[in-house]
């Protein structure tokens, strides 16, 4: 066998192999990024929607008690899961104002696990991905966030 049949044939193994290993990273564990004892409440501005697999993400515009704006990430579960709770793309759009009951990263970033997402309307949709290890929808009663 060739030097460059050998070449070919591992490259396509190397790119097998990725194209399995890229989803796994993408898709992870509540408690891999978020601490399930650091709850918080974003009340803000949409900004941006990434209606996207394995995760969805609403970008707020959040404005803190001394008045200074910072963008937020609100991860949320995808697209297909959030569709089957009724809650599709079209149900709110940029400028909406929302309220999000999550948990913050492990990483200090501001990032948080969307458990809860309360649309302008007051209806209120289970954001967070199923399965994924993070606490139950207990909601803002049971932890008490603080709001940001």
């Amino acid at each position: 066998m060739s030097s460059r049949v050998k070449l070919a044939r591992r490259a396509a193994l190397v790119g097998l192999a990725m194209s399995v290993v890229s989803p796994a990273f993408a898709h992870h564990s509540f408690s891999a990024m978020y601490d399930a004892a650091k709850p918080v409440r974003l009340s803000g501005k949409l900004v941006k929607v990434e209606w996207t697999n394995p995760h969805s993400y609403f970008h707020l515009e959040v404005k803190s008690a001394s008045g200074q704006t910072s963008v937020w990430a609100c991860e949320g579960a995808g697209p297909g899961a959030l569709n089957r709770r009724g809650f599709s793309k079209g149900d709110i759009k940029v400028g909406d104002t929302l309220i999000v009951d999550g948990y913050l990263a492990k990483t200090g970033a501001k990032i948080i696990d969307a458990r809860r997402i309360t649309l302008p309307g007051g209806r209120v949709v289970a954001g967070g991905t199923p399965g994924d290890g993070g606490p139950g929808d207990a909601g803002p009663a049971a932890a008490a966030p603080r709001p940001r």
